[in-house]
């Protein structure tokens, strides 16, 4: 080893010692402060506020989804004013105006009539008019705003965005088959027994009139349900904004007028029983994850948003 080497070598045990003999600080992550330009700036400077304080008006239209008998196109609007930037409550009417899906129609085409289910099904090229209907819908919903930024189109545009989610209680009018029991000692129209007796008596064609006239028969009620979803807002200007919604209300009803409920192995009435009970009644009412996709334009007041410092 020449004298250089030699010298290296020395400086790098010295060098080692010492740093091993010094003494090593630590920092916690609250003693690190920012210095310079934007010691003491906040994290988000000029944001715009859209809102705050701000009143919503937002006119809609929406439709439902995974429709087995009837789909439901709503128009309807929400009011809201928001308490804070992350916070707000809404009121919402949706009018409903129903379509077959093509699976009433499959069954108005193709459909049999027995006996045995006459009473789910009078007369087949009437099926249209026994399925269950929206009407109209209204509710009140608290909505929660965790997270906002910017959406980039192509990138080049940039719009102002807000992700939300809602939660509350919705006030459905749902149009049914109405009741087909049995009253006193007569037995129910549709039935077996009823049908058989009247071939039996020459009656047939005013029993059978009988029985379809049950098919076209409709009631009407109101169903409380929970409502929740999310929402995706696109902001086009300070006082308008493009919104995206999905919403969830689930509840039981009778979407295709027939005779859903049955009895237990006890003979005893059950909606899932296997055998049919012979009536149209509550226990035909199934449950139904019904749900929407929205689009919305969302005006806000007052017209000019705050921008933060």
């Amino acid at each position: 080893m020449n004298t250089a080497s030699r010298w290296l070598a020395a400086l790098g045990l010295v060098l080692t010692s010492a740093g091993v003999s010094l003494p090593v600080s630590s920092a916690a992550a609250q003693e690190v402060q920012v210095k310079g330009p934007l010691a003491g700036a906040p994290a988000v400077r000029h944001m715009r506020v859209y809102r705050d304080h701000r009143f919503q008006i937002q006119p809609e239209f929406s439709s439902t989804l995974v429709d087995e008998f009837s789909r439901t196109l709503f128009v309807g609007a929400q009011i809201g004013y928001h308490f804070t930037d992350w916070l707000g409550i809404h009121g919402f009417f949706d009018y409903g105006i129903s379509l077959d899906t093509d699976l009433t129609k499959q069954i108005e085409q193709s459909g049999q009539r027995t006996d045995t289910n006459a009473l789910s099904l009078p007369d087949p090229a009437n099926f249209g008019s026994q399925i269950g209907q929206l009407k109209f819908m209204t509710g009140v919903q608290a909505t929660f705003i965790p997270l906002r930024g910017k959406l980039a189109l192509f990138q080049a545009l940039f719009v102002d965005t807000d992700f939300y989610l809602f939660a509350g209680v919705a006030f459905a009018q749902v149009q049914e088959r109405k009741d087909v029991k049995q009253v006193g000692d007569n037995p129910v129209p549709c039935s077996p027994d009823a049908l058989r007796a009247a071939r039996e008596s020459d009656d047939f064609a005013a029993a059978d009139r009988e029985c379809i006239a049950t098919q076209s028969a409709s009631a009407t009620r109101l169903a409380v349900a929970p409502t929740f979803g999310v929402g995706l807002s696109l902001y086009m200007t300070d006082y308008l904004a493009l919104t995206l919604e999905w919403r969830a209300f689930p509840f039981k009803w009778n979407t295709s007028g027939t005779d859903e409920g049955g009895l237990d192995a006890e003979r005893k009435e059950s909606s899932g029983g296997s055998f049919p009970d012979g009536e149209i009644d509550e226990d035909d009412r199934t449950k139904q994850f019904n749900q929407t996709f929205r689009l919305g334009f969302a005006f806000y007041l007052p017209v000019r948003s705050e921008i933060t410092k």
